[in-house]
């Protein structure tokens, strides 16, 4: 892949998490890839595009005071997925 392809397929995406594993001393269940795509996809639809990424770092930051564990994570998601469909079906002014 060159430095200039902005697609990432998903050979590459797994190589990519096992890069920030190794660089951050995680384990597979640390990086749960499918959840944060789904959290990404709710939250770009919902809400907009620019929202996603963002939506991510505060789901990180949110789990991560809560203790971090796989669950917290989940739940941390489910929640912000939750106000993502909230918010795409609330009725505009």
């Amino acid at each position: 892949m060159t430095p200039n392809d902005r697609t990432l397929p998903p050979e590459a995406l797994d190589e990519w998490a096992a890069e920030l594993r190794e660089r951050f001393g995680l384990a597979e269940d640390d990086l749960p890839i499918a959840l944060i795509l789904d959290l990404a996809r709710d939250v770009a639809n919902g809400v907009a595009r620019p929202a996603a990424p963002f939506s991510a770092f505060v789901a990180g930051l949110v789990a991560g005071r809560a203790g971090g564990s796989p669950g917290d994570v989940r739940a941390v998601v489910a929640a912000i997925s939750e106000l993502a469909l909230a918010h795409r079906s609330a009725p505009e002014d």
